[in-house]
């Protein structure tokens, strides 16, 4: 624990210090700096009360241990340290978790993208009930979804839909999503009562912001046309869909979700910034991209990381082998389940990398 408590006490040095500068007027004074403050001294806190509360068990163990020269007294102290001890033990994995490195996207809003793969209209439809479930968990955590692209089909499905969840935390809470959703049951549209298998592929990008990627204006080419999507009555009578092609890549991004233009083309450059950011992430990282979580695949029925099968009534996720047999709040946004224990497996490995 020794090199554990120095970092820790660093924080605890730092946490003070920051807190100190809130009650200081020209801290209070400079709005920008007083924010920057106020981040930092929150996100030291989970820190700060661990070390706190592992402090406070030590020095509970101490006096329990005490207890034991007394006789009548032994017994129960030895109950006591028992238990002090196995509370210390999840206190100080809890303190190793505190201490992982931080993805630094993990407080960045997403992109989020659901494209129908292997499977005609019925991934189409699944496409649309994956749309329904991201929005459902957003509204669960007190997120904003704002629609960015959709291509519908007559039957209610949704070839592509592309959207951003906007708040504090998104793409640490999604972040585990990316990859081919697979789903098995009998298509509405089949007559035959057999049951099929159909995928959806799911991509989820942390936002860029300007800073992080320089477009050059040269190097768009920006179309216009009426949109076919909802929006409002006025929504198919004017130019207001915006196409943006960045002809170095060739990226292509639509908006037409807004009545404006030009908050079109704003949403659709976040998108577009979002995917070059991912593109040059991958580039800088591809001597290992084949074993990052990011990777999409190719929609191939074959391909997966989670099975919703609604005859059984279950999901697995086949990363971490998780099955859980409650569909229905799951496709009605209830993921928490699922979505803590990837995070838990994530960091049971980086531990043992640091081991």
């Amino acid at each position: 624990m020794t090199d554990m408590a120095v970092k820790f006490e660093q924080m605890c040095d730092r946490f003070a210090e920051l807190s100190e500068a809130m009650a200081q007027s020209q801290v209070i004074a400079d709005q920008t700096r007083y924010r920057s403050v106020l981040k930092e001294r929150a996100a030291l806190e989970p820190a700060v009360s661990a070390w706190q509360k592992y402090l406070a068990q030590q020095k509970h163990l101490k006096e329990a241990e005490d207890m034991l020269q007394d006789p009548e007294l032994a017994d129960m102290a030895k109950e006591e340290i028992a238990a002090l001890k196995q509370a210390q033990d999840a206190t100080e994995q809890e303190l190793r978790i505190l201490l992982l490195p931080k993805d630094p996207d993990d407080d960045r809003n997403v992109v989020m993208e659901i494209r129908a793969g292997a499977g005609g209209e019925e991934a189409c439809l699944f496409g649309a009930d994956l749309l329904r479930m991201y929005t459902r968990y957003a509204e669960r955590h007190g997120l904003k979804v704002e629609y960015i692209s959709e291509s519908p089909t007559e039957l209610g499905g949704m070839k592509e839909a592309v959207f951003s969840v906007v708040g504090n935390g998104s793409f640490a809470k999604l972040k585990y999503e990316s990859g081919v959703h697979r789903v098995q049951r009998i298509p509405v549209t089949d007559a035959t009562g057999k049951r099929q298998t159909s995928t959806c592929t799911v991509a989820v990008l942390p936002e860029a912001e300007e800073v992080d990627v320089t477009i050059d204006p040269k190097d768009l080419r920006i179309d216009v046309y009426r949109s076919t999507g909802h929006g409002g009555q006025c929504v198919n009578t004017t130019d207001s869909a915006v196409r943006i092609t960045h002809l170095p890549t060739g990226m292509v991004v639509t908006c037409q979700d807004e009545k404006s233009q030009i908050k079109n083309r704003d949403k659709a450059l976040k998108v577009l910034r979002s995917r070059l950011l991912e593109k040059r992430r991958e580039e800088a990282h591809s001597a290992y991209a084949a074993d990052r979580r990011m990777q999409v695949g190719t929609g191939d029925r074959s391909e997966r990381i989670r099975t919703y099968n609604f005859h059984e009534g279950r999901v697995t996720d086949h990363r971490i082998g998780l099955t859980l047999y409650r569909i229905d709040e799951i496709m009605d946004g209830d993921l928490d389940e699922i979505i803590d224990a990837l995070r838990m497996e994530e960091q049971a490995r980086l531990l043992k990398e640091m081991q």
